[in-house]
């Protein structure tokens, strides 16, 4: 019996670099092996926890991929024996199958993308589609996901179950969809991801950080697994873009004192060069006639942020002219405020206030159209209403590091005739 090895910590390492980077792989091999997805999710934990506790003590495998695939295949077919006893065709039919894999090559990355389409199926609800992608692809813990998106374990638990159960019950197949299906079917996949990255940059809850790197992260993470799998869909290229240029910011984004810092106050020395230039290549690969889809365009808009060395050099008439093209293909008030900033700057505040005062109705419950409201009302001198503004914002804000930014900006508010000093 060999000695046990003192190389845990290089254990921890590589359990969590295989888990990270393999996690998805051999959820999807098991579900194609056996039809049962909550099966190959159950058996590939079960075989990382062994992997925890056989490691340290008879060292690290030289394929720890294949190690764990081998084991969770195992483990599943002990767990269809003991069940299959009760129908023994069952069992003959799992003996003839395909033999005992080895580490996940090959076709395996059709079966992650088949793992994609399942837990972003329709038939879910979206809630339950971003919960799912987090823990079957991304292999996220319930506990971590709950805490993302600030419910109890239980509640996360059970919404993940039933998923899972949902999916059995539906008989949704471990399949990539049909051509004609497919275009609508990566748009949900594509709005999970979305989801998954924009609660990580801006984190809904007043006792949460501004920022959930670790979802900004795994929204990324995913995102190029798709791209991976799909290198020449525009608008996969498209998000991976626009997460990219966006989370170049994010360390300029929060200051010191843990307020949210506006766009043309942040430092863009410290904006990550790297992943400006990987946003703007992804970007750059695309055919300049192709139809922009709604993340291409979200992308370009970021990068007509990030390429302006200092705030007046932003081309504020391209970007009111990318949201135009926006309203026509994916029209909706958010976006036709969006608009109305960059005509602000790009023409008159009293223009953008008039088109964001018709918006009233339909954003009165969004924190951003009272931002977006008062900034105006500031800009033209009215500074009683821009106040009133700056109070329904902070009143409906969901992140205490926006709520620092917008109360010291209603402060910073110069009296109104009448008004004390």
């Amino acid at each position: 019996m060999p000695e046990p090895r003192d190389d845990t910590r290089d254990v921890a390492t590589v359990i969590t670099r295989t888990h990270r980077e393999e996690w998805a792989r051999i959820v999807a091999g098991l579900t194609r092996r056996f039809g049962d997805l909550d099966l190959a999710e159950e058996m590939t934990a079960e075989a990382f926890a062994t992997a925890v506790e056989h490691w340290p003590a008879h060292g690290i495998p030289p394929n720890p991929a294949g190690w764990v695939t081998t084991t969770a295949n195992r483990r599943a077919i002990d767990r269809l024996r003991r069940e299959a006893r009760r129908d023994e065709k069952h069992w003959e039919a799992l003996r003839l199958h395909d033999p005992e894999p080895s580490a996940p090559t090959g076709a395996i990355e059709d079966d992650r993308l088949r793992l994609l389409f399942i837990c972003c199926h329709p038939a879910l609800s979206l809630d339950a589609r971003v919960a799912l992608t987090l823990r079957i692809v991304g292999g996220l813990t319930v506990a971590e996901i709950a805490h993302a998106f600030l419910v109890q374990d239980a509640t996360m638990g059970q919404r993940i179950s039933r998923a899972k159960a949902k999916i059995k019950a539906a008989g949704i197949p471990f399949a990539i969809p049909a051509a004609e299906d497919l275009p609508a079917r990566i748009e949900a996949v594509l709005v999970v991801l979305y989801l998954v990255f924009n609660e990580g940059y801006l984190a809904s809850g007043p006792d949460t950080p501004a920022i959930r790197r670790e979802l900004t992260a795994e929204g990324i993470r995913l995102t190029r697994l798709a791209h991976g799998l799909r290198p020449d869909d525009a608008e996969v290229a498209g998000l991976l873009a626009l997460m990219l240029l966006t989370d170049a910011r994010s360390q300029a984004r929060v200051s010191a004192d843990g307020e949210l810092v506006r766009l043309d106050e942040q430092d863009r020395g410290s904006w990550d060069r790297e992943l400006i230039a990987e946003g703007l290549q992804l970007l750059g690969s695309r055919d300049a006639d192709e139809p922009f889809g709604r993340y291409r365009l979200l992308a370009e808009i970021n990068a007509a942020h990030v390429i302006a060395p200092h705030p007046r050099d932003t081309d504020w008439a391209r970007i009111a002219s990318l949201y135009s093209r926006l309203e026509e293909i994916d029209p909706s008030p958010l976006v036709t405020l969006n608009k109305a900033i960059a005509l602000s700057e790009h023409d008159s505040p009293d223009l953008a206030l008039a088109i964001i005062d018709r918006l009233a109705d339909k954003l009165d419950g969004h924190h951003a159209f009272h931002v977006t409201r008062a900034e105006l009302l500031r800009a033209t001198g009215r500074s009683a209403d821009a106040r009133a503004a700056y109070d329904r914002a902070i009143d409906l804000a969901g992140n205490t590091a926006e709520t620092a930014h917008l109360i010291r900006r209603r402060n910073q508010l110069a009296p109104s005739n009448g008004e004390l000093s």
